[in-house]
C-alpha cells in the first residue's frame, strides 16, 4: 500500500516540521508515503491521486481508536486499495467539493484541532497503527 497526505498549508514551524519529518520517516521505512503540500482548496483537488481511496479529515468524521485505524488500514490493504490519500484542510477546514471527493470522513478528535497539529496526529497515528499491526511495544494500548 502507498500513502499521500495532501495537506493545505506549509508546516513552517521548525519544531512541528521536525516532528513530522521523524514519523514521517518512521513510516517510510515500512511504505512508501508522500506528502504534499498545496496553496490553496483548488490545488488540493488537483493533487489527488488517480485511484487513491480518498479520506477527508473531518471534526464530523467517523470516530476511530488507534486499534480501529489500525484495523482500517489493514483491511484496507487486504482488499487491495494499493493507495489512500488523506486530506488536510487548511484553517478553514476542507471545501464541500474535496469533502464529496472522500470515500472515507475520519476525524482525529472531536475537538476542532489547528490543521497544522492534525496533520502531526494524523502522522504519529499512521506510525502508531503500523506498530499495532506488527505488535511491536510502541502502542501501549492494553
Amino acid at each position: 500500500m502507498r500513502l499521500t497526505i495532501i495537506a493545505e498549508g506549509k508546516l513552517r514551524e521548525r519544531g512541528l516540521r521536525e516532528v513530522a519529518d521523524d514519523y514521517l520517516a518512521r513510516i517510510r521505512r515500512r511504505i512508501r508515503c508522500d506528502e504534499v503540500e498545496v496553496r490553496n482548496a483548488g490545488a488540493l483537488l488537483k493533487a489527488l491521486p488517480a485511484g487513491a481511496r480518498i479520506v477527508a479529515l473531518d471534526v464530523r468524521g467517523r470516530s476511530l481508536t488507534s486499534r480501529d485505524f489500525a484495523g482500517l488500514l489493514a483491511e484496507w490493504a487486504e482488499r487491495g486499495d494499493p493507495h489512500v490519500a488523506f486530506l488536510v484542510g487548511g484553517a478553514s477546514g476542507l471545501s464541500s467539493a474535496a469533502m464529496g471527493r472522500a470515500h472515507e470522513r475520519l476525524s482525529l478528535s472531536p475537538l476542532t484541532l489547528p490543521h497544522r497539529l492534525a496533520r502531526i496526529v494524523l502522522v504519529e497515528q499512521i506510525y502508531r497503527a503500523m506498530t499495532i499491526q506488527r505488535g511491536e511495544p510502541y502502542a501501549r494500548e492494553d
